[in-house]
């Protein structure tokens, strides 16, 4: 009982340290959180509705859906990468669980997320409407963040080994930014690559989150299974691989 009175301790104490190493010296403070989706959805919504338009209703709220996801997921696992390198003088000076580091780098960005989430359904509820299968939502989200957990616990080991591992992780998120559908639609996707997005868990979150936000309808049960068996997948792989090269984390800090 003490020991997990110490860890939840200790992983509040690392949260708080993120908002404050963050937001230090900013007149705004959290309120950045907001800022940068705001303006990268005003950009993306004068494009694709008046330079080149897309035709969808609704555009903005479509926009969003898929943008916020994807800022967590980028947020989260850039920051998380390096999160034991950036606090190598911690961890060589106390004992305790390494692996609340990286966490709790995921859990800071993840109550960005939740701030952005609930102001996204405001908006929903005042323009689109509520409905039943909302009640989802919270479930999806959940997914979301444990799958980050696990790829940031994984990437987080290696980048303290193999340093190149940070600009391989911003490569990818520049790459995730095409990839994935956030400013299409799933039906813009070609059979032939239909696949790839299949198997990728974040391209299944905006999916989820699309069909009840603006569809009104159901999650898919088939992405919702897949969502949870890769999130799985991922939570084990990145605690293993964390638990191993832990052990020699003091050799190269």
């Amino acid at each position: 009982m003490a020991a997990n009175s110490d860890t939840i301790f200790i992983l509040r104490v690392l949260i708080a340290k993120d908002f404050k190493v963050r937001y230090r010296n900013m007149s705004l403070g959290i309120f950045w959180c907001l800022v940068n989706p705001l303006v990268m959805m005003s950009v993306l919504t004068f494009v694709f509705t008046q330079l080149m338009p897309s035709g969808r209703d609704q555009f903005a709220l479509f926009l969003l859906v898929g943008l916020l996801p994807y800022n967590f997921f980028t947020l989260a696992w850039q920051t998380g990468t390096t999160s034991i390198i950036d606090n190598s003088s911690l961890v060589k000076k106390i004992p305790f669980q390494r692996l609340l580091i990286p966490i709790a780098v995921v859990l800071a960005n993840s109550i960005h997320y939740v701030i952005q989430l609930s102001l996204l359904l405001l908006a929903f509820a005042i323009f689109v409407g509520v409905n039943r299968y909302w009640l989802w939502l919270p479930l999806i989200v959940i997914l979301h963040i444990v799958f980050v957990c696990g790829i940031v616990l994984a990437s987080a080991a290696l980048d303290v080994f193999i340093r190149d591992i940070r600009y391989v992780v911003e490569s990818m998120c520049l790459v995730l930014f095409w990839m994935l559908p956030i400013f299409y639609g799933f039906d813009a996707i070609g059979p032939k690559w239909v696949w790839m997005y299949e198997i990728n868990p974040l391209a299944a979150v905006i999916l989820l989150m699309r069909a009840i936000l603006l569809d009104g309808s159901p999650p898919m049960p088939t992405t919702l299974l897949k969502l949870g068996a890769i999130t799985l997948v991922f939570l084990v792989g990145g605690l293993t691989t964390f638990l191993r090269l832990q052990r020699r984390f003091s050799d190269y800090l």
